[in-house]
């Protein structure tokens, strides 16, 4: 049994980005159990042709490793290359244990610390665990009627099957997501027709993605502070549209002008129009951003369907208007299990009582990072943080950093547990419920940024003021346990 301080769950940015704090304050030892052969989290499983990211490359890496990137929306190959990059700019493979997935891990109050249990059997004795597995890990399928039953290949966009030719085929899409919106236009290229399933239409924005010119390449690659300028014009841009989701409504109408002009220009039928029209609010599910989505759907070989799906067949969709659909292959770009958080791993904390019991009416974490009845364990990218726009790598250095100081607090103390309290995570909760109960997420339409109609993954206010709010670590908020106690015991 490997016996450590810290046990990093993850190695996407929020674990690389946890490790290299730890690291810098004298944190450890610690060790990166890593489900999989290799780094990266979602850029390493999202491999489907498209794939990019829709956050400017000026605001997408970390603070402390600035990049030089080849165009102004990175690319999936291009984002993994630089979180290798990362790893070993820090030196921290030594730190990582791959193919380590975690299956269970159960709280021992008697020793004041973690035993987590791997897939294939291995233990890890852990005095604080950090979780880093994300939001968008494991890949949600539609609760349709003989869904097992499809005869040809059939995968999810986050387990692409590159095996698959999908050249003269007849290809089904179920969904219009984030990854559809990226995949579907490259799909449309190959196949001989595209009959895409859509249950509810996006709203899709202008993605201008020039090139990074030779010049501007080596200027930041000699001067890397001159990318300031455009990491801070970016972030307030962001910061502007996600005001524009989260509070103005009068904001809001104007981008929504601006959508319907630029989907309008392309999509010129008016039944097709009325097809790519979404029937909720701008900013209840997330905006997308693509200049070939409109383009594609327009195209004779591409069929957006909108009644629902009724069941699979080994050969076909059939829909509820009772078309058969008949397909040779079939793509699920239907999204992540994103508001159960740990799953699948089991969690159990103080008196025997699992994460998910806990959290039977949706997730919730004072300041996203810890919940009560659970002691040292702290998640990345948990309930309420992430984002309608902005960087998602800003809030994963927020919490890293405030994770740690609270650490480090803590060893200047000789404490060795930590618990939030329960007041402070109900007087947090009560903050996120205020401040989203105006906002698209829950008066606009249902998705999956809550659960039971309340908001359970979104952050409802600016990213700056997430970062102001997690710049103090203060032990006040938790119950501890001196180290000399558990020694005593």
């Amino acid at each position: 049994m490997e016996r450590v301080d810290v046990a990093i769950i993850g190695s996407g940015f929020g674990g690389l980005g946890m490790a290299v704090e730890l690291d810098k304050a004298g944190i450890g030892p610690f060790i990166i159990l890593e489900g999989a052969d290799g780094v990266g989290g979602t850029w390493r499983d999202n491999t489907y042709p498209g794939a990019a990211c829709d956050v400017t490359s000026a605001l997408y890496s970390f603070s402390f490793h600035p990049h030089v990137w080849s165009r102004k929306y990175p690319q999936q190959a291009e984002i993994l290359e630089y979180i290798e990059e990362v790893v070993d700019a820090y030196g921290l493979r030594p730190k990582l244990r791959f193919n380590a997935m975690v299956e269970e891990m159960t709280w021992v109050d008697s020793t004041g610390r973690w035993l987590v249990s791997l897939a294939d059997g291995r233990k890890v004795d852990a005095r604080v665990v950090i979780s880093s597995v994300g939001q968008l890990n494991q890949p949600a399928y539609p609760d349709v009627d003989g869904i097992g039953t499809f005869a040809g290949p059939a995968f999810h966009s986050a387990r692409w099957d590159h095996g698959v030719d999908l050249a003269d085929r007849r290809v089904g899409i179920v969904g219009t997501g984030a990854s559809v919106i990226q995949f579907g236009p490259q799909v449309a290229k190959m196949a001989a027709s595209t009959t895409i399933f859509q249950r509810s239409a996006p709203y899709v924005l202008p993605k201008p993605d020039p090139v990074t010119p030779p010049w501007r390449r080596r200027l930041y690659s000699i001067a890397p502070p001159a990318q300031l300028p455009a990491r801070a014009k970016n972030f307030v841009l962001n910061e502007v549209f996600g005001n524009a989701i989260i509070k103005s409504p009068k904001l809001r109408q104007r981008v929504t002008a601006q959508w319907r002009t630029y989907m309008t220009s392309i999509v010129t039928d008016p039944k097709l129009r009325e097809v790519c029209t979404p029937d909720y609010d701008l900013g209840c599910k997330r905006a997308l951003i693509a200049d070939d989505w409109y383009p594609m759907v327009v195209r004779d070989d591409v069929t957006v369907e909108t009644s629902p799906i009724e069941r699979i067949t080994p050969t076909s969709v059939v829909t509820a208007d009772g078309t058969e659909h008949e397909v040779d292959v079939l793509i699920y770009g239907t999204g992540f299990k994103a508001t159960e958080f740990l799953t699948p791993m089991t969690v159990v904390g103080k008196e025997g009582v699992e994460l998910t019991e806990h959290w039977a009416d949706g997730a919730a974490a004072f300041r996203g990072v810890a919940t009560a009845g659970f002691p040292n364990l702290f998640l990345l990218y948990g309930p309420n943080t992430n984002l309608g726009a902005n960087s998602i790598v800003y809030m994963l250095e927020s919490q890293a950093r405030y994770i740690t100081r609270l650490l480090e607090k803590a060893r200047h103390a000789d404490i060795a547990v930590v618990e939030v309290r329960a007041s402070a995570e109900a007087a947090w909760e009560a903050m996120i419920v205020e401040k989203s109960s105006t906002t698209a997420w829950v008066t606009g339409c249902h998705s999956w940024y809550t659960t039971g109609g309340r908001n359970t993954n979104n952050w409802p206010d600016a990213t700056w003021r997430y970062r102001r709010l997690l710049s103090d670590a203060d032990l006040l908020d938790f119950q501890v346990r001196p180290a000399s106690v558990l020694a005593d015991a």
